[in-house]
Formats: C-alpha cells, sequence, structure tokens
C-alpha cells in the first residue's frame, strides 16, 4: 500500500462535516486526508511533551473475496458495521479513521508498545464476537518514538507491519520490528549527556531512526563515566546541567589523551558570543543551538563520526608505527628506553619554552618516531662497537630521510612530527643531514629534538663507552650552542630544566637569554 494512497472508487467516498474535515461517507468516519492531519498533531505533541503514542492499520482480511460474493452492497454495510465496532472499543483520547478501501487507522495516544498491542486484541476479539468468526482483522503496529520520529517512517513501519501480519494467514497483531543489527555496518555509537529525560527521549529516538545506536545518560559524572568504558563515535552534551555543565566535561574530555579525538558538539540555549568562546577554549568541535534543526543535528553527526572513524583507522596506523620504533629500539640493547626519555624529556623542555599545544604534541609522537628509519640501516652498523668509517656514515645519515618517507601517508595525522622525524639531526651552520637546513629553517621542534637527542646519547652508555655524567654532557651541549651549531635559548633552557648551571660563558661575556626559543638563531658561526 502507498504512503499517500486514497481510498479507491468502490467501498469509497466522502463528506465534509461542519469544520471542513474530509469525513468517509460509508463509515462516518474521519477519511484518509484527516488521519495524516491527525498524526501530524500526534508528532507536534510529542515533539512538545514528549508524549507516545501508536499507529495501529487494522485491515479486513480477504474483503476482496467479500465483495465478489456478497456484493458491493453488502461490503458497504460490513465497513460500517466493522468501524463503528473499532469506534466503540477504543477510549475517548484515541482516534480511528478510514485510511483505505478495506484498512482502518487508530492512534493510540499516550500509549506505549504493550497497551497498544491489548487495544489491537480487544478490537479484534470484538468483531470476532459480534460477526461470529466470519470475518477476522490483521493489524500491524508501529510506535513513536519507539519506532520512529516522523509521521512517513511511521506510516511506513506499520504498513510493513500490516504486510507481515497478512503474510502470517492473517487474523494476526504484528509490531514492526527492526531488522538484525550487523555489527559491521553499524553507523556509529553516540552518547546523549543532557539532564532533561524528554530531551533525552526525542534525541535518541532520532538517532537510532537513522540506523545509529544512541546511549544516554543525564549527568556530566556519568558521561564521563561511560565514556571510559564505551567506544564513543560522537558526543552530543547538553550545556546547562547542574553539578558539572556542558564546558567541564568537554575540557575534561579533551585534555585526556584516551578521549581527546572523540568529537564533542555542545548543544546549547546559549547563543552569544562569550558562550561560544568558552565552548571553543574547552574544545568542542562543533555548537548545535536548541532546540537542534533535524537536518543540521545528522549532518553534523554524518560528518563528525565519518570523522572519528578515519581518526581511529590512523590512530591504529599509528599504534603500529609505534611498536615498530620499540621494535626497531630493541635490536640494541643499548638505546633500550631511548624513545621514551627522548618524548618525555623534549615535552618537559616544550613546556617549559611555552609551547603550543600542537607543538607540544609533536614532540611526544616525534620523540617515539624519531629515529624509525633506523629500521633501514644493517645491524653492523647499529650496533658497531667502534667509531663509523666514512663509508658507514653516509648510510647512517639516511635514517631521518627513511623514517620521514615511512611516515609520510600520515601526515595529517603526525602534523609537525614529520618534521621532527625529518629534521632532528640538522644544525644551525647548516652543517646537518639530511637536508642541510640553515638556522630560522630549523623548525622549532627539531632543534628542541636535536638537543634532547644528544643529550641522552651523551649520558646513555654506549658500546663503545660509558655514558657521562649530565654536567659534562650539558658542557657539550653548550660548546655546541656557543659553535652556532645548537639551538643556545634550548641549550641554556634545558640546562635549567635539569637544574645545572652553565659551565662556561658565551665568547665576548654575552649575557646568557631568557627561556623563549629564538626564532633568528645565528648562521654565520662555523663549525670547527
Amino acid at each position: 500500500m502507498e504512503l499517500d494512497a486514497r481510498i479507491g472508487e468502490k467501498n469509497g467516498g466522502c463528506a465534509t462535516d461542519k469544520s471542513g474535515c474530509r469525513l468517509d461517507g460509508i463509515t462516518g468516519l474521519p477519511g484518509h486526508a484527516a488521519i495524516q492531519e491527525s498524526l501530524a498533531l500526534a508528532f507536534k505533541r510529542f515533539e512538545r511533551s514528549g508524549e507516545p503514542f501508536t499507529l495501529a492499520l487494522v485491515d479486513i482480511d480477504r474483503f476482496s473475496t467479500y465483495n465478489h460474493r456478497y456484493g458491493f452492497a453488502a461490503g458497504d454495510r460490513l465497513l460500517e458495521q466493522i468501524g463503528g465496532l473499532i469506534r466503540s472499543r477504543i477510549r475517548s483520547l484515541d482516534q480511528v479513521g478510514r485510511y483505505g478501501p478495506d484498512t482502518f487507522a487508530v492512534l493510540f495516544s499516550g500509549s506505549d508498545t504493550a497497551a497498544a498491542r491489548n487495544g489491537a486484541g480487544r478490537l479484534q476479539e470484538a468483531v470476532r464476537t459480534a460477526l461470529k468468526g466470519r470475518v477476522s482483522l490483521s493489524t500491524g503496529l508501529a510506535a513513536c518514538p519507539a519506532d520512529a520520529v516522523d509521521r512517513r517512517t511511521l506510516l511506513a513501519r506499520a504498513e510493513e507491519a500490516l504486510d507481515e501480519a497478512r503474510n502470517r494467514g492473517g487474523n494476526q497483531i504484528f509490531f514492526w520490528q527492526a531488522p538484525p543489527a550487523v555489527p559491521s555496518a553499524a553507523k556509529g555509537r553516540i552518547l546523549v549527556v543532557d539532564d532533561s529525560a524528554r530531551n533525552l527521549k526525542l534525541m535518541q529516538a532520532l538517532l537510532v531512526s537513522q540506523g545509529y545506536e544512541a546511549l544516554t545518560v543525564e549527568s556530566g559524572v556519568e558521561a564521563l563515566g561511560m565514556v571510559a568504558g564505551s567506544d564513543i563515535d560522537l558526543v552530543l552534551l547538553d550545556v546547562m546541567m547542574p553539578e558539572m555543565d556542558g564546558f567541564q566535561v568537554c575540557r575534561r574530555l579533551k585534555s585526556n589523551d584516551a578521549t581527546r579525538l572523540i568529537p564533542v558538539v555542545l548543544v546549547t540555549a546559549l547563543d552569544d558570543a562569550a558562550s561560544m568562546v568558552k565552548g571553543i577554549e574547552a574544545g568542542a568541535d562543533d555548537f548545535l543551538t536548541k532546540p537542534p534543526d533535524k537536518a543540521k543535528l545528522l549532518a553534523r553527526t554524518r560528518s563528525l563520526v565519518r570523522m572519528r572513524r578515519a581518526n581511529r583507522k590512523l590512530a591504529s596506523v599509528e599504534s603500529v608505527l609505534f611498536a615498530l620504533a620499540k621494535t626497531i629500539e630493541a635490536k640494541d640493547p643499548y638505546t633500550e628506553g631511548h624513545v621514551e626519555r627522548v618524548s618525555s624529556l623534549a615535552i618537559s623542555l616544550g613546556r617549559r619554552l611555552q609551547l603550543p599545544d600542537n607543538e607540544i604534541e609533536a614532540l611526544r609522537m616525534g620523540g617515539i618516531l624519531h629515529d624509525i628509519g633506523k629500521i633501514g640501516i644493517p645491524n653492523r652498523i647499529l650496533n658497531k662497537p667502534g667509531p663509523l668509517d666514512d663509508a658507514e656514515w653516509r648510510i647512517m645519515r639516511t635514517h631521518p630521510d627513511i623514517g620521514h618517507r615511512i611516515c609520510l601517508p600520515l601526515s595529517q595525522s603526525l602534523g609537525m612530527s614529520l618534521e621532527v622525524i625529518r629534521h632532528h639531526h640538522e644544525k644551525l651552520d647548516g652543517s646537518g643531514y639530511p637536508d642541510g637546513l640553515k638556522a630560522e629553517r630549523i623548525p622549532a621542534v627539531a632543534r628542541i629534538m636535536a638537543v634532547v637527542d644528544i643529550y641522552d646519547a651523551l649520558v646513555s652508555d654506549r658500546p663503545y663507552r660509558k655514558g657521562m655524567p649530565r654536567q659534562k654532557a650539558l658542557s657539550i651541549l653548550q660548546k655546541e650552542a656557543d659553535d652556532g651549531k645548537l639551538d643556545s635559548a634550548v641549550v641554556d633552557s634545558l640546562a635549567a630544566l635539569l637544574k645545572i648551571g652553565r659551565a662556561t660563558r658565551r665568547p665576548g661575556g654575552a649575557q646568557d637569554r631568557g627561556p623563549e626559543i629564538d626564532k633568528n638563531p645565528p648562521a654565520t658561526r662555523q663549525t670547527p
């Protein structure tokens, strides 16, 4: 049956009452158009108050056979009789109308699935008793919000349920059932956070109707617990909540490495600029104004869930790279723990230098991955107990380029970490590798990693020497800085971080600079 099918020529006809509402000419009940209007009003009530309702489509089994055997006049009398029976057996707040040639529509107001099923059962029993079993009914039911939150979808699902009742031989009551979920095809898992039960019900119903799994909680504390224990693709977060508001929840999620990549949409009645700025500072990915427009809400949801799943795939690849970096490190017992130490020290130094968050993250990831290119260096060179000859050095100097090429496909995810991987052996005077960059052309994150990497190598044991004391290592770094190879501001900040004073002064008695990185470090001093 088509959604907008009109009553057929036979067993049909309409009249109009004083209010202009179309009435069916045979049964005296509201007709198809009036039922559509009643459904639209029921959905408006649901959106205002959250009041549920159930639509029942009630079909007379084998009605065409009855018409053929007894004639259309008898068919009209049967329609009138069954319409009257239904009207007399429903509550005053429920509504009935003639939806199609042999189909009635009943709106069970405020009814959940169990109550509506019982109501449909009473109608079937009334018809069976009055007509002594000569006629039976098939009934399909669909509920709002459990099965749909818009008129067309509810009608379609009620008709699917009615078709199933007919296919089972008639005289059946069937509630619409969603197809079995296929885990791999799930659209996404959405967490809806709101202290209003009605808002939760509305949002959940809308998302479920579009194929999403929707989890709901009523407080910020519950939201943090749910995110920690579930694999969430998107958080739709109300702002105005008691105890912990949406801004606080968002800030907590975005400051945790385990949850910072989960998209968060703030849903708020606040539309002033100050609230928007506060949300941006908390790390929100998007904003929706209450009550959210359905089309905008679903568009944002689709976009952010796609982004989340793409990030999850990238994170999986990053995990493989991190594991590979640890495997490479394990080939040499003298470098065990090097990447963690370098990453941790670089982060501390970056924070001391007041770098922005994206550069701190580049130091974290770059510290772990900076030597990944050594996978292309033979073990005989990596583990050689003595100095490398010229040929071996040429091979060793290729590892930043190899690492950069390995990680390049993840450029969107790794960002500035790629600069750390490629340039952590560059020197300010151009004597470094692989590109011989000078001065300001070397990114600040790479200058930091160059200092930290050398420091950790100096204080750690190697096959050909023991690790040296921290003071001596700092003296070597300070000499390199004075010779124009390393960034002096970074070296001085490292000394301050480690609480080790400068062992020597710079040529000319220059005073020490503060912790801020010199964006234009000296490029003219030559290496001895």
